[in-house]
């Protein structure tokens, strides 16, 4: 018989982040969180998604040993603001037993009743900044610390407890040398001369921190379209300074000015820490932040977190300035292989961005809606 018990101990919640660990021991594709970090993701007192999200962590047992486990949250800006009534889940794992799934998801779909929710979807995170989607194809691709990894049965499960596929995202990759810089480096030219834009580089974090406030805000402007998008507060903007700036080569980030001065697009590329992260085993100390450091100089390959355009600049051309700024750092850096992170298989205007770059799509996932 499987029990859903509520983690509301720092013992039960390390439990919660411990579980996929056991889960994925044998699997080479599976890429571990630190520990300390999750637990952090997920503390109220550190985390200011909390200032406007509410959450609740489940695990299943059975016979005593943890089973599942699954986190139940609703986004109080979105439903407020937007008027979407949509309960969250997420942080989703159960071995493969129709009875786990489905305790799990009853779990949440109850508090979504009891709070007068429409409907429930996932898996996602907190916010739009968090991982989402179930991995539907692509198993044996090594996974990345932004996205969420699972083994091929999940999807299954979820289809036979009545949820549809809402959303699908896509996940695409390519060799550098499929990258003409020529082509670039001409178009830039045209574009930056036209327009009056600049393009600024970084080789320092402190010389970066001054315009992170203003990057957020053209994140909030460029992706205010998309559906259920919440904006980012001052609060998590601090937050992600704190946490992931620092943790980014600074080289890795591109902006473009006008004549102004005024932030008109942003990149953001991560180099993997996938194999890194494996190594680490969830833990810092006492050599996981060697890995981590070493990956940060030393991996070939790079993940283009994200990019944005002001919607005054966006289908100009503005992209080309800032692929251009990045074949220096590629060449420095000896990148072999570019990577994008999950985005709607349906957004035409973001796949035409990477047009020249002939990219493979290597990874689908989706997000499942069941009405309450």
């Amino acid at each position: 018989m499987v029990q859903i018990r509520e983690a509301r101990s720092k013992r039960a919640m390390k439990a919660f982040v411990k579980f996929p660990f056991s889960l994925y021991r044998d699997s080479p594709y599976w890429v571990p969180p630190i520990i300390k970090d999750e637990l952090e993701t997920f503390d109220p007192g550190v985390n200011p998604i909390f200032q406007q999200a509410e959450a609740r962590f489940f695990l299943a047992y059975r016979d005593g040993k943890i089973v599942g486990r699954i986190a139940a949250i609703v986004n109080g800006s979105e439903v407020r603001d937007l008027g979407l009534r949509k309960m969250r889940f997420g942080w989703m794992d159960f071995i493969d037993d129709p009875e786990v799934s489905a305790k799990l998801l009853d779990t949440v779909a109850e508090i979504g009743r009891s709070r007068q929710l429409e409907f429930m979807e996932g898996p996602m995170g907190f916010s739009n900044l968090d991982k989402v989607g179930v991995l539907t194809e692509g198993f044996d691709h090594i996974g990345s610390m932004v996205t969420w990894y699972n083994y091929p049965y999940y999807a299954a499960h979820l289809k036979a407890h009545g949820f549809e596929v809402e959303k699908e995202y896509i996940e695409s990759r390519f060799p550098i040398s499929n990258v003409d810089p020529r082509l670039f480096n001409r178009v830039q030219e045209v574009i930056r001369e036209r327009y009056e834009l600049r393009p600024l580089n970084f080789t320092r974090t402190r010389e970066l921190l001054p315009w992170v406030d203003e990057m957020f805000e053209l994140f909030n402007n460029t992706y205010s379209r998309l559906s259920s998008f919440v904006p980012v507060s001052d609060a998590q903007k601090d937050y992600f300074k704190k946490k992931y700036i620092s943790l980014i080569n600074p080289e890795y980030i591109k902006f473009v000015v006008d004549k102004s001065d005024r932030l008109i697009a942003f990149a953001i590329v991560m180099p993997s820490f996938s194999e890194a992260l494996q190594k680490a085993r969830g833990h810092l100390f006492p050599f996981g932040i060697f890995h981590l450091l070493r990956a940060r100089k030393k991996s070939r390959k790079m993940f283009f977190y994200l990019i944005g355009i002001h919607p005054d600049y966006q289908k100009k051309g503005v992209t080309s300035i800032i692929f251009n700024e990045y074949f220096p750092v590629v060449k420095k850096r000896r990148i072999q292989m570019g990577y994008r992170t999950p985005e709607l298989a349906d957004n035409k205007s973001v796949h035409q961005i990477w047009k020249h770059f002939n990219p493979e799509v290597y990874k689908r996932r989706c997000t499942f809606r069941k009405s309450l």
